[in-house]
């Protein structure tokens, strides 16, 4: 009870938590879903005590019902409108560290605007079951209007109240309540109403530390997949009558959070990452890589090419809304916690690669679309270079040339073709049966039909074929195919005479000039300051070197050097009797580090690109056996490790691919750290965070010493950039560093994590189970691995570097005939990193943000336009630029384009 002389105001919530696809698939759930709130529209419309219903924060679940239900949709919309029922602000309850910055924002945008419809969303920022909180989520609340916040999980032991004010590293702030005991604090609540209040004060008894004098209690009624309780409005209103120590009444989160305390709560900057008070569940970062992967690569598509380049090439009226609106529908959708998480069933899990395939799919697509516009719209022909990047760059390309003259010493030759001038005699049927073999103008990988040309006289049909190396936009091949069946079927017994034309070609490699950020160029070698070589062979030491970095590969354990530092790529496999939550080794462990044999091949030799492979032969325990806890068994397995080194480039990128033969394991790369380190730099959403060797923890979580870092992570002069490897650990740990907790000596980055259960009892990181104990094969993931890295030393501009990695320069083939200029930018971006940039209401719309520890000006020269919000509300003009601060985030609306 209150001691500030009345009593406790008991905000009730009734509310369902409905994860969309987790330990069923999304229809089972859905069919459970249409059922709850057939009952819950019932339960309203006859019960006017029970005056509010909280639909989880996700608008989501309303377009899963209504796609069954259509019927339903006016009612659910009076209820909505009435404030009966909550919804939003989401579309999906999504995890902030394994999805975009972009990602987020977007959800949050498509939750709006879908709840639009139904009176509007929640104005919380309702965050009840995320693993832990990016540390830009207040500053993104608050661009969107929202002040208040609710969250659970990674709250850090320093808060010790039921709210507190959350600070992003701008210095936006909102409110936050605190779920001490979790969303379902007040699930199942008895029927009886003497039973409630004595479960009240048994709350209390536990939980009113987190309560000053006077707070109001918030009680969530539900949790995972519940239905309401029909009784919930009658006992609320006995329990009142029987007794004078709480006056409860059924509340949305908005109406308590105007009754919560304001004045004199905790202050914490930054993510939250804590599980000193329930578990964070981090090892969700590490699952499934295959699915993180196909995230990582699915964003890239379609935030950093098929975005961008229509946007900036294509005609306003071309813009593909609709194929851009299901993209970014598909990659909400896998954003769910659960989902991308991949702390589900396998059903679930290849639903999620469908989806991600899709997105990656239509990305590819209308970047090429955008790529082929640029292409026609050139005044010259030859290979042209885009850059999808702000960035001023070159780089290395990939382009195909006509295989005449003496070869440069700055290019590289991959391949040559022959070319194919010459004719044949063929008769109608054969010809007829060629046709149905030609579907559309590619031919093969390196040949496509870029022209044909037909001419008929009493002799016979004379065709000439043109052949290219590259798409030619506008060949009408079908049209084509359906006039020579025409003639054909017309003149069965024609003789047809043949041509194929196919100049000799080159597939070559060079640098790249630099190309303007958002901008096109004709491919231009560039000579090589720093030329690529390879020294040694297959027999000893192999060295790869430019100049700027050396790369020296020891045959005797597979491991290279850089710059003299050794030990890089230094592969341990150790066991994982974890699960899809968390990892956890083995009673008895067998951490295998040194392979069998290591061979190396020279893959390429310069001077633009040199490529080494180094394959070790390691013999890995086949299991962990379930009775005595302890690794069993063997297989052998070759793991191929390349390592590539560019001309004027610092950058060394490596893959490492191998047949996965094992279980309940993982492996990880061990990276020397030029200097000791007791902290690391991970990107996040919209910044850079600094961590220390460990997060809080207790006895139900082992304090986690694994993070995650959504490109690139740096510590101790190494910065490692990667696709889809979200999880690293400082390791090799000595001395007493900062604090007395000792500095890093390498960073370990996580290739691969094998393990056989959605969930466990029993391990040794978490004894609880965190989901349903059931075994899944999947997140076993037997079979051909992949993954890829790149690393660099010293002084390093992480987000250039990962630019220069996961979203190169791209080319085209121009045919000429267009009235382009030879170089140019469609849009020049200076002074922030961007986000996005796409079209709103056919104005081009441009996201940046200031990673930085000071302000900065954004350059936009030669436009003007508007910043606005994340709702699309004019915030303040600006003309060539506007100021941003540090850490901010802007979106910029660009007028007359």
């Amino acid at each position: 009870m209150s001691t500030s002389g009345g009593p406790r105001r008991i905000a009730v919530v009734p509310h369902t938590h409905w994860d969309r696809e987790w330990y069923e698939p999304f229809q089972t759930f859905r069919l459970k879903l249409v059922r709850l709130i057939d009952g819950l529209l019932d339960q309203m419309e006859q019960d006017s005590s029970y005056t509010h219903f909280l639909l989880d924060g996700q608008v989501a679940v309303i377009d899963d019902y209504l796609e069954i239900r259509p019927e339903n949709e006016q009612r659910l919309r009076a209820l909505a409108t009435a404030g009966r029922i909550t919804i939003g602000p989401w579309y999906i309850l999504m995890d902030e560290f394994l999805v975009s910055g972009e990602t987020i924002i977007r959800n949050l945008q498509a939750g709006i605007r879908r709840g639009a419809a139904f009176g509007g969303v929640m104005a919380v920022g309702y965050l009840p079951d995320m693993f832990g909180h990016i540390a830009q989520m207040p500053q993104i609340l608050s661009e969107a209007g929202f002040d208040g916040a609710v969250v659970w999980r990674g709250v850090p032991s320093a808060v010790d109240r039921s709210a507190f004010r959350w600070e992003s590293p701008d210095g936006s702030s909102v409110r936050a309540e605190y779920l001490a005991a979790g969303y379902g604090n007040g699930a199942a609540l008895p029927e009886d109403a003497k039973a409630l209040v004595r479960r009240l004060h048994a709350h209390l008894e536990e939980f009113g530390s987190f309560l000053h004098d006077g707070d109001p209690l918030l009680l969530m009624n539900g949790s995972d997949h519940l239905r309401p309780q029909p009784w919930l409005g009658r006992v609320v209103a006995e329990a009142n009558q029987i007794q004078g120590d709480f006056e409860l009444t059924i509340s949305s989160l908005p109406d308590y959070l105007e009754l919560a305390p304001e004045r004199d709560l905790p202050h914490w900057q930054g993510e939250l990452r804590s599980g000193a008070r329930t578990n964070l569940l981090m090892g969700v970062g590490s699952n499934r890589v295959d699915v993180k992967q196909a995230a990582a690569r699915a964003e890239q598509w379609l935030e950093r090419m098929a975005e961008p380049l229509s946007a900036l090439f294509l005609p306003t009226t071309s813009w593909p809304a609709s194929l851009l609106d299901l993209a970014w529908t598909l990659m909400i959708r896998n954003a769910a916690h659960d989902s991308i998480c991949a702390c589900s069933i396998d059903d679930v899990v290849d639903a999620v690669l469908h989806r991600y395939a899709e997105v990656r799919h239509i990305g590819q697509g209308l970047a090429d679309q955008a790529l082929a516009a640029v292409a026609a719209s050139m005044a010259s022909a030859g290979p042209v270079v885009v850059n999808p990047s702000a960035r001023e760059r070159g780089g290395m390309v990939e382009v195909v040339v006509p295989a005449a003259g003496e070869i440069g010493p700055d290019v590289q030759v991959l391949s040559e073709r022959l070319g194919l001038p010459g004719s044949m005699t063929l008769d109608g049927p054969t010809v007829l049966n060629m046709l149905g073999l030609i579907q559309g103008a590619r031919i093969d990988d390196d040949t496509y039909i870029t022209d044909v040309t037909l001419a008929e006289d009493e002799t016979g049909l004379d065709i000439t074929i043109v052949l290219g190396a590259e798409p030619r936009d506008g060949v009408p091949v079908e049209e084509i195919k359906r006039e020579l069946f025409t003639r054909l079927t017309a003149r069965p017994d024609t003789e047809v005479r043949l041509t194929l034309d196919q100049p000799p070609m080159r597939r070559i490699l060079a640098r790249q000039t630099e190309v303007a950020g958002f901008g096109w160029a004709p491919f231009d070698p560039a000579p090589l300051v720093h030329p690529v070589r390879v020294e040694g062979d297959a027999r000893g030491a192999i060295t790869l070197a430019n100049g700027l970095v050396t790369v020296a590969i020891d045959p005797a354990d597979g491991t290279f050097s850089l710059n003299g530092v050794g030990g890089y790529g230094r592969l341990v496999d150790s066991g994982d009797y974890g699960d899809t939550y968390n990892y956890s080794p083995p009673r008895i462990d067998h951490a295998v580090s040194s392979p069998d044999s290591v061979s190396v091949a020279i893959v390429d030799r310069g001077p633009v690109r040199a490529t080494a492979a180094i394959t070790s032969v390691f013999t890995w325990p086949d299991r962990v056996d379930h009775d005595t806890k302890a690794r069993v068994g063997s297989r052998q397995v070759s793991v191929i490790t390349t390592v590539e080194l560019r001309a004027d480039e610092s950058l060394v990128r490596v893959s490492t691919s191998f047949d996965n033969p094992s279980r309940d394991h993982r492996v990880r790369v061990h990276l020397p750290l030029p200097e000791p380190a007791a902290t690391s730099q991970a990107e996040c959403a919209f910044t850079v965070v600094q961590r220390g060797l460990t997060a809080e923890g207790r006895a139900d979580e082992f304090p986690t010493p694994t993070f995650p870092s959504r490109r690139f992570v740096s510590s101790g002069g190494l910065t490692v950039v990667h696709e889809g490897l979200l999880e690293y650990e400082l390791v090799d740990i000595e001395g007493s560093g900062p604090g007395g907790a000792g500095e890093a000596r390498a960073l370990a980055l996580t290739l691969l994590r094998s393990t056989g259960m959605l969930s466990r009892l029993g391990m040794s990181t978490r004894p609880l189970p965190a989901g349903p104990m059931t075994p899944i094969e999947g997140p076993q993931l037997i079979g051909p691995i992949e993954v890829s890295y790149a690393l660099q030393v010293g002084d390093v501009d992480p987000y250039q570097a990962a630019e220069d990695l996961l979203v190169p320069l791209a080319t085209t083939v121009s045919f000429g005939g267009g009235d382009r200029a030879g170089r140019g930018s469609a849009l020049t971006v200076r002074g922030a990193e961007v986000s996005s940039v796409r079209r709103e209401g056919g104005l081009l719309e441009v996201r940046v943000f200031n990673p930085q520890s000071t302000p900065t000006f954004v350059e936009l020269p030669g436009r003007t336009g508007w910043l606005v919000d994340l709702r699309g509300g004019p915030v303040v003009p600006f003309e060539g630029g506007f100021e941003l601060r540090t850490q901010g985030i802007a979106t910029a609306r660009l007028a007359g384009d």
